[in-house]
């Protein structure tokens, strides 16, 4: 999808229609997972462990050809600046887009 780099809007702020310059919002830096932490507790409780039915600690089923398939879409997070004051608001592109490009 293309899209311009200054586009009229809505300011909030300003409380009128303003020029507004469009960029695109960055994601941030992932977080580890927590699930080490949850599995080390639970072998220390002694879960998982010796003969019969281990139930959550068990072998799992395969997983299905369908789950192993990803999207190739994201409904992309933009964010406007306002020419006249400065401040900054996001707003959503209602569909789902493969790539953007922002002249």
């Amino acid at each position: 999808m293309k899209l311009k780099e200054k586009t009229r809007i809505y300011c909030p702020y300003c409380k009128k229609h303003t020029l507004h310059k469009v960029s695109q919002l960055k994601p941030g830096a992932k977080r580890g997972s927590l699930k080490k932490g949850s599995l080390l507790r639970a072998k220390r409780r002694g879960l998982g462990r010796g003969y019969g039915n281990l139930g959550k600690y068990g072998s799992r089923p395969a997983v299905g050809k369908f789950k192993r398939t990803i999207k190739s879409s994201k409904k992309v997070s933009l964010i406007f600046t306002c020419l006249e004051c400065k401040k900054k608001h996001t707003g959503k592109i209602p569909k789902r887009i493969k790539r953007i490009e922002i002249k």
